[in-house]
C-alpha cells in the first residue's frame, strides 16, 4: 500500500542489505532529491511506537534527513512509501531485490539526456549542481555526445567501452573519429584505448617512428602500404599514411617477439604494448612478484675483485700531489673505463625463481628505436602471497636468514609510511635541498627510465597543446625557448644512476640551477587565450600582469598565422585601431589574400607612412593574445573558436566581404 509519512516517523531498517556506501554518490542523491524531490519512493515496514523501518531506500532516507538537518526540507515532510508486510527473511528479499535488480545507465545515454538538457537552456554548472556531479563529469559527457554518429552508436550498443569512447574523443575532427572507426573494423588485433588516440592523433607517421622501424619499409609496402615522399624526404622523413595496416602490422611483430621472449625465459606469458612503457592499465589487477639480481658467477666475482684494485692503484695516482699533469689526465680517463666495467658487472637484471616461473608473466614494450625489449619486472595473474602474508624478507644484512625473520606485506607498508614521514619532515625544513629536489626529480623525467625505482610522485612533463604537431614558425618566443634550452647544462645527465646524476645537478652553480627551475616550470605551462570559454586561464593573466609581457614585442600578426585565417571584417577592425577610417576605406575593396598580405606588412611596419600610424600598428595584436593587466587589456567576451580553420575562413571572409 502506497503512503505519505512524515520524514520524522522514518528510521532505517536494521534488515535493509546494503551496507556499504560512496561519499560522493551519496552527495550527488542529495543534490538530486535536493533540485527535484524524492522520484522514487522508499520500501518500509511497520515497526514500533509509531515508527516505520526503511527495508530498501536507506541511502534516499538518509539524503532526506540530511537535507532536514541543512533546514532545505521540513522535519514532517511528507514522504511517499511502500508499506509491505512478512515475514522478516521475506521483508529482507524484498530489500535485496529493490538494490540487485538495478542497471546503471548507458554512458551514450547519459550524453543524449545531458545535452538535451542544456539544449533547452541550462548550463553546465545548472546541470552539476542538480545532479551533484563535478562540471569536468558533465563536460566529459557532452563530449561524447558530439561524438561521430558511428562511435557514439558504438558506445550505445555497448560496442565499445567508455575509454575507448574517450580516445576516439582525444579530437574533436568528427570525421578522422569516423575514418578510424571503420579502418578498425576489421582489425585482427585486441583494440585498445591507446591504439584509437594513437590513430586519430597520428594522420601519419614518419618513417623513423617506432612502429615503422619494427615492421620495415619492405613488409609495409608488400602487404599494400603506401607512403607519401617529398623532394628532400629520406627514409626516416616520409610520411607513411596508411595506420591502421601499420597498427596490424606493429601488434604482429610484436605478438611474434613476445611469444619467442615467453620461450626464450620460460614465462607463462608475456604481454605486448606498442608503448614504449608499461602503464598502469595493463598491470592493474596483477600481483607483482619479487625477484633479485642474478648472482655472480666465480669468473665474474674475480673479475670484479681485479677491477677495485685496478680502481683503488689508478685512484693513488690521483690522491698523490706529485703527479704530474699527464699522469692525472691519464688516470682520470681509466678511472672512467674502470667504473663503466665495474657497473656492467653489479648492474645484472633480476631473476625469478624456477618456482615462480610456470605462472609468471612480464610485458614486452616497443623501444624508442623500433626494439621489442622485455621489461625485467614479473607479474603473476593472482597476486601471490605466502602464509600470513609474508612476500619476502627484509633484512639487515646479506646473509640468509630462517623464515621466521620474515615481515607481513601490512608491516612492510605501514613501516616505509613512517620512514617516508620521517624524510618528509627532514625535506620540508630545508627548503633549498627541497628545491633542488623538485628540480632535479622534474628534469631527470625525461630520461623515462622504467627500471628506476620513482622517488616521488612529482611530475611536471611537457604540456602538450590543443592542435598536434603543430610548430610556431619563425615566432620570436619559440626561438627564444630553444636558445634558452640548449644553454641550459646538462654535464649532469652523465651520472649513471639517479642518485649519482642528483649530486651532479647539486654541484652545478647557482645560476645553472635556476636556468633549469625556469625551464621545467615553464615547458609545464598549457595553451591560453585572453578569452571566455575552455582557452580562459586566470592565472596565466596573473603571470603575465607580473612579468609585463608586452606580446607585441614578442608575436606579430602575419597572413599565415592571423589575417588569411580570420574573418574579412576581423582584418579591418585592426587596420581601423591602427590608421582609422582612411586606412579602412584604402583596403576595404581587397580581395582577401590582397588584405592579408598588406596587413601583414602594415603590423610589422615595413610600409611608407605617419610616424603614429606606424607606432600604433607595431604595437597591435589581437584581444585575445594580449595579457589583462600587464597591457591593460581585459579579456573579451568571445570564445577562442572565432579564429577558424583555413576552409572555414575562406567561406566567412567571402560572406563579410
Amino acid at each position: 500500500m502506497i503512503q505519505s509519512i512524515p520524514l520524522k516517523k522514518l528510521a532505517e531498517s536494521p534488515r535493509n542489505v546494503r551496507k556499504s556506501s560512496d561519499v560522493l554518490a551519496d552527495l550527488q542523491l542529495r543534490a538530486d532529491i535536493a533540485a527535484r524531490g524524492l522520484l522514487q519512493n522508499l520500501v518500509v515496514r511497520k515497526g514500533k511506537r509509531g515508527k516505520f523501518e526503511v527495508e530498501a531506500g536507506g541511502r534516499r532516507l538518509a539524503a532526506l534527513q540530511a537535507l532536514a538537518e541543512d533546514g532545505t526540507l521540513p522535519e514532517n515532510h511528507e514522504v511517499t512509501c511502500l508499506v509491505i508486510e512478512g515475514e522478516e527473511s521475506e521483508v529482507r528479499e524484498a530489500s535485496l531485490a529493490e538494490n540487485f535488480q538495478r542497471l546503471a545507465m548507458n554512458p551514450a545515454d547519459e550524453a543524449q539526456a545531458f545535452a538535451a538538457i542544456i539544449e533547452a537552456g541550462a548550463t553546465t554548472e545548472d546541470v552539476a549542481r542538480r545532479f551533484g556531479l563535478t562540471v569536468r563529469f558533465v563536460e566529459g559527457r557532452l563530449r561524447l555526445a558530439s561524438l561521430a554518429p558511428c562511435v557514439f552508436e558504438a558506445l550505445a550498443e555497448g560496442t565499445i567501452t567508455l575509454d575507448m569512447a574517450k580516445a576516439y574523443g582525444a579530437i574533436s575532427d568528427v570525421e578522422r573519429q569516423a575514418h578510424v572507426y571503420a579502418e578498425l573494423q576489421d582489425a585482427w588485433y585486441q583494440i585498445t584505448p591507446d591504439t584509437i588516440r594513437r590513430m586519430v592523433l597520428d594522420a601519419t607517421v614518419r618513417g623513423s617512428d617506432p612502429r615503422a622501424v619494427l615492421v620495415g619499409r619492405d613488409a609495409y609496402l608488400a602487404a599494400g602500404g603506401r607512403i607519401e615522399r617529398e623532394l628532400f624526404d629520406d627514409d626516416a622523413s616520409e610520411s607513411w599514411i596508411d595506420m591502421a595496416l601499420l597498427e596490424g602490422l606493429a601488434h604482429k611483430a610484436m605478438a611474434e617477439a613476445a611469444e619467442k621472449a615467453a620461450l626464450e625465459y620460460g614465462l607463462a606469458w608475456v604481454r605486448p604494448t606498442l608503448g614504449n612503457y608499461v602503464s598502469h592499465d595493463l598491470v592493474e589487477g596483477l600481483g607483482r612478484l619479487p625477484c633479485e639480481p642474478a648472482p655472480m658467477t666465480e669468473q665474474e666475482a674475480r673479475e670484479l675483485g681485479e677491477l677495485e684494485a685496478d680502481y683503488d692503484r689508478v685512484a693513488a695516482v690521483l690522491e698523490d700531489e706529485d703527479s704530474d699533469e699527464d699522469e692525472v689526465a691519464k688516470a682520470e680517463k681509466e678511472l672512467v673505463v674502470i667504473d663503466r666495467a665495474m657497473r656492467a658487472l653489479n648492474d645484472r637484471p633480476p631473476v625469478l625463481a624456477d618456482e615462480l616461473k610456470a605462472e609468471a608473466g612480464a610485458f614486452l614494450v616497443l623501444s624508442r628505436n623500433g626494439e621489442p625489449t622485455l621489461v625485467p619486472q614479473f607479474y603473476a595473474e593472482t597476486e601471490v602471497v605466502a602464509d600470513e602474508g609474508v612476500v619476502e624478507a627484509i633484512e639487515e644484512s646479506c646473509a640468509a636468514k630462517p623464515k621466521g625473520s620474515s615481515l607481513s606485506q601490512r608491516l612492510l607498508d605501514e613501516l616505509a609510511m613512517q620512514r617516508r614521514d620521517i624524510l618528509a619532515i627532514h625535506l620540508a625544513n630545508d627548503p633549498v635541498l627541497a628545491l633542488d629536489f623538485m628540480v632535479f626529480t622534474l628534469a631527470d623525467a625525461d630520461g623515462h627510465d622504467w627500471r628506476a625505482r620513482k622517488a616521488s610522485t612529482l611530475v611536471g612533463s611537457v604540456a602538450s597543446g590543443p592542435v598536434t604537431g603543430f610548430e610556431a614558425k619563425d615566432a620570436a618566443a619559440s626561438a627564444a625557448l630553444a636558445e634558452f634550452a640548449g644553454s641550459l647544462d646538462e654535464s649532469w645527465r652523465a651520472g649513471e644512476s639517479d642518485v649519482e646524476r642528483f649530486a651532479m645537478f647539486r654541484a652545478l652553480s647557482d645560476e645553472a640551477r635556476s636556468a633549469w627551475l625556469g625551464h621545467v616550470v615553464s615547458r609545464a605551462l598549457v595553451a591560453s587565450l585572453a578569452c571566455e570559454g575552455e582557452r580562459s586561464v586566470p592565472m596565466h593573466e596573473a603571470l603575465g600582469s607580473l612579468l609585463e609581457i608586452e606580446t607585441a614585442h614578442w608575436w606579430r600578426p602575419t597572413a599565415a598565422n592571423y589575417f588569411d585565417r580570420v574573418a574579412k571584417a576581423r582584418t579591418l577592425e585592426a587596420l581601423d585601431v591602427a590608421g582609422g577610417p582612411e586606412l579602412v576605406s584604402r583596403y576595404a575593396a581587397s580581395k582577401k589574400a590582397e588584405l592579408a598580405s598588406a596587413a601583414e606588412r602594415i603590423f610589422s611596419g615595413n610600409f611608407i607612412g605617419e610616424i603614429e600610424v606606424k607606432e600604433r600598428a607595431q604595437a597591435w595584436v589581437p584581444s585575445i593574445m594580449r595579457f589583462a593587466g600587464s597591457e591593460e587589456v581585459q579579456p573579451v567576451g568571445i570564445d577562442a573558436d572565432e579564429l577558424v580553420g583555413d576552409d572555414a575562413a575562406d567561406e566567412i571572409a567571402e560572406q563579410a566581404a
